[in-house]
């Protein structure tokens, strides 16, 4: 092996290994657990508008589910996007689901002890309850935050004030830096789109996928929605999360895919 030397005005080798050796081990150490919330279910969607190559015919349906899910770090919480809220639920005539309060509270979960609140992308079925914890910090991406906040949104009324708990987020962010939750950029169905990246303990390795893709047909049709705000982002994206997934052995799970959201134990039970 070779000799490791001192960097002229710089940290050794060494202490760069051992740097990197520390953020592994706390990522491996960490204490996590997911569980996955019933955030309702769509009607019978028409999804041509799915692929803007034409994979799907006129008058396919597909019944859509929409997920939420909730993550202990130790002794904090943090909710991963909100479903519908009851107004607009209505309004698209969709099923809401059960209250996420009333979901929490069967985990033994008072709402106030959520610190964190992640959203994936600025559409009314991932932040509909998020203004029920006003307490939390808000992640979410930048481009998407300001989107809501121009129109005065009351999904995020609480973190439009000054000083509010809100990081406008940009690139990856590892939420409690030792690697074991983080958002990764994933832009293209709106501009700033995330997914988040779960490491378990005993579980494989989590990655909800947001948006970037609604039904499993679409990974193997590289299926780009025609509302997509960016189609080669879009598929710069899911390149990146299929080359991530076979790297880490992860399991992604489509959020609005049935069958991938019961990849993960029925709630309550949970993934550790």
């Amino acid at each position: 092996m070779p000799q490791l030397r001192e960097r002229p005005g710089g940290a050794s080798v060494v202490s760069a290994l051992l740097l990197l050796a520390g953020i592994s081990q706390l990522a491996a150490a960490a204490d996590v657990e997911l569980w996955r919330l019933d955030c309702g279910e769509f009607p019978p969607m028409n999804i041509e508008e799915m692929s803007d190559t034409f994979d799907y015919p006129p008058g396919r349906t597909k019944v859509l589910t929409d997920s939420c899910y909730v993550i202990r770090h130790g002794h904090d919480y943090m909710l991963w996007d909100t479903g519908f809220s009851a107004a607009t639920a209505e309004a698209f005539k969709v099923t809401a689901g059960e209250p996420l309060k009333a979901q929490l509270s069967r985990i033994g979960l008072d709402p106030k002890q959520i610190s964190i609140i992640g959203i994936s992308h600025w559409h009314p079925d991932h932040t509909g309850q998020a203004a029920q914890f006003p307490q939390a910090r808000l992640l979410m991406g930048k481009a998407d935050f300001e989107i809501l906040a121009d129109s005065k949104s009351p999904d995020v009324a609480p973190w439009l004030a000054d000083g509010a708990k809100v990081e406008k987020v940009s690139g990856d962010k590892d939420v409690f830096g030792d690697s074991s939750i983080v958002m990764l950029a994933t832009p293209g169905h709106t501009v700033g789109h995330y997914s988040l990246l779960v490491r378990l303990q005993k579980f494989e390795p989590v990655i909800l996928s947001g948006d970037l893709w609604h039904f499993s047909e679409q990974v193997s049709h590289n299926g780009v929605p025609l509302e997509n705000m960016d189609r080669a982002a879009t598929l710069a994206s899911m390149d990146r999360i299929l080359k991530a997934a076979a790297n880490l052995k992860a399991k992604t799970i489509i959020q609005h895919e049935k069958a991938d959201i019961s990849k993960l134990p029925l709630f309550p039970a949970s993934a550790r």
